[in-house]
């Protein structure tokens, strides 16, 4: 579960969206999934995180989806 890997904590990170025990903002990992960056390619680039990290960022993603609507606007 997600729970098990973020925190927010207003000392860290300014409260956004981190992984635990690191400065790794959630929103960061779920950029480089945007642009298709593999998860060996992240854990690469972060090697403080596992793919469970990977997979709690995706689970968050998918909450705020969930709880946020959002306004669509035409182009």
């Amino acid at each position: 579960m997600w729970k098990d890997y973020i925190s927010f904590d207003p000392n860290i990170c300014h409260g956004k969206a981190c992984f635990k025990g690191t400065r790794v903002f959630v929103s960061i990992i779920l950029d480089c999934l945007a642009e298709g960056m593999s998860d060996d390619e992240i854990l690469k680039n972060y090697p403080s995180l596992q793919k469970e990290h990977i997979r709690a960022a995706l689970q968050y993603g998918a909450v705020l989806a969930r709880d946020e609507i959002l306004p669509l606007t035409e182009n």
